[in-house]
Protein backbone atom coordinates (compact mmCIF):
# COMPACT_ATOMS: atom_id res chain seq x y z
CA UNK A 1 0.00 0.00 0.00
CA UNK A 2 1.03 3.55 -0.58
CA UNK A 3 0.27 6.48 1.68
CA UNK A 4 0.16 10.04 0.42
CA UNK A 5 -0.16 13.21 2.49
CA UNK A 6 -1.63 16.20 0.73
CA UNK A 7 0.59 19.23 1.35
CA UNK A 8 -2.39 21.61 1.27
CA UNK A 9 -4.86 19.73 3.46
CA UNK A 10 -2.67 17.31 5.42
CA UNK A 11 -5.10 14.49 4.51
CA UNK A 12 -3.51 11.05 4.23
CA UNK A 13 -4.79 8.88 1.38
CA UNK A 14 -4.17 5.14 1.13
CA UNK A 15 -3.95 3.61 -2.34
CA UNK A 16 -2.72 0.38 -3.87
CA UNK A 17 -0.18 0.60 -6.69
CA UNK A 18 -1.49 -0.81 -9.99
CA UNK A 19 -0.19 -1.43 -13.46
CA UNK A 20 -3.58 -1.46 -15.16
CA UNK A 21 -6.56 0.88 -14.98
CA UNK A 22 -8.93 -0.07 -12.15
CA UNK A 23 -11.77 -0.88 -14.56
CA UNK A 24 -9.57 -3.35 -16.43
CA UNK A 25 -8.46 -5.04 -13.19
CA UNK A 26 -12.11 -5.46 -12.19
CA UNK A 27 -13.15 -6.77 -15.61
CA UNK A 28 -10.27 -9.26 -15.87
CA UNK A 29 -10.57 -10.35 -12.25
CA UNK A 30 -14.30 -11.01 -12.52
CA UNK A 31 -13.76 -13.01 -15.71
CA UNK A 32 -11.11 -15.15 -14.01
CA UNK A 33 -13.29 -15.57 -10.92
CA UNK A 34 -16.41 -16.65 -12.82
CA UNK A 35 -14.62 -18.89 -15.32
CA UNK A 36 -11.79 -20.51 -13.35
CA UNK A 37 -12.16 -19.99 -9.60
CA UNK A 38 -15.85 -20.05 -8.63
CA UNK A 39 -16.49 -23.61 -9.91
CA UNK A 40 -13.62 -24.83 -7.70
CA UNK A 41 -14.51 -22.98 -4.49
CA UNK A 42 -18.28 -22.41 -4.34
CA UNK A 43 -19.14 -25.69 -2.62
CA UNK A 44 -16.48 -25.74 0.10
CA UNK A 45 -15.60 -22.07 0.67
CA UNK A 46 -18.94 -20.24 0.80
CA UNK A 47 -18.57 -16.85 2.48
CA UNK A 48 -14.76 -16.88 2.31
CA UNK A 49 -12.67 -14.36 0.38
CA UNK A 50 -10.74 -14.93 -2.84
CA UNK A 51 -7.79 -12.67 -3.72
CA UNK A 52 -7.01 -12.84 -7.46
CA UNK A 53 -3.84 -11.66 -9.22
CA UNK A 54 -5.17 -10.64 -12.64
CA UNK A 55 -1.68 -10.63 -14.17
CA UNK A 56 -0.97 -14.31 -13.52
CA UNK A 57 -4.38 -15.79 -12.70
CA UNK A 58 -3.04 -16.99 -9.34
CA UNK A 59 -5.44 -16.78 -6.43
CA UNK A 60 -5.86 -17.63 -2.75
CA UNK A 61 -8.92 -18.22 -0.55
CA UNK A 62 -9.20 -17.57 3.19
CA UNK A 63 -11.67 -16.67 5.94
CA UNK A 64 -10.75 -12.97 5.89
CA UNK A 65 -9.76 -10.45 3.22
CA UNK A 66 -6.44 -9.84 4.93
CA UNK A 67 -5.56 -13.52 5.15
CA UNK A 68 -6.50 -14.12 1.50
CA UNK A 69 -4.27 -11.23 0.42
CA UNK A 70 -1.42 -12.46 2.63
CA UNK A 71 -1.67 -15.94 1.11
CA UNK A 72 -1.66 -14.49 -2.40
CA UNK A 73 1.32 -12.25 -1.59
CA UNK A 74 3.19 -15.29 -0.21
CA UNK A 75 2.62 -16.95 -3.58
CA UNK A 76 3.15 -13.78 -5.68
CA UNK A 77 5.01 -11.09 -3.66
CA UNK A 78 4.92 -8.63 -6.55
CA UNK A 79 1.19 -8.85 -7.20
CA UNK A 80 -0.30 -5.37 -7.59
CA UNK A 81 -3.36 -5.84 -9.81
CA UNK A 82 -5.46 -7.78 -7.31
CA UNK A 83 -9.24 -8.21 -7.18
CA UNK A 84 -11.01 -9.46 -4.05
CA UNK A 85 -14.26 -11.44 -4.29
CA UNK A 86 -16.44 -13.07 -1.62
CA UNK A 87 -17.50 -16.59 -2.54
CA UNK A 88 -21.28 -16.81 -3.03
CA UNK A 89 -21.93 -13.09 -2.52
CA UNK A 90 -22.52 -10.15 -4.89
CA UNK A 91 -20.21 -7.84 -2.91
CA UNK A 92 -17.52 -7.98 -0.23
CA UNK A 93 -19.63 -6.28 2.43
CA UNK A 94 -22.95 -4.50 2.93
CA UNK A 95 -23.84 -1.08 4.32
CA UNK A 96 -27.60 -1.59 4.19
CA UNK A 97 -30.21 -4.09 5.30
CA UNK A 98 -30.40 -6.11 2.06
CA UNK A 99 -28.85 -9.53 1.62
CA UNK A 100 -25.70 -9.85 -0.45
CA UNK A 101 -26.15 -13.55 -1.10
CA UNK A 102 -26.61 -14.52 -4.71
CA UNK A 103 -30.09 -15.86 -5.37
CA UNK A 104 -30.02 -17.93 -8.49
Amino acid sequence: MWFYRSAGTGVITMTMPTRRPREEVVRLGKELYQRDILPLVQADHFGEYAAIDVETGDWAVANTEREALQRLRALRPGAVDVLMERVGYRALRSFGAGSLRKTG
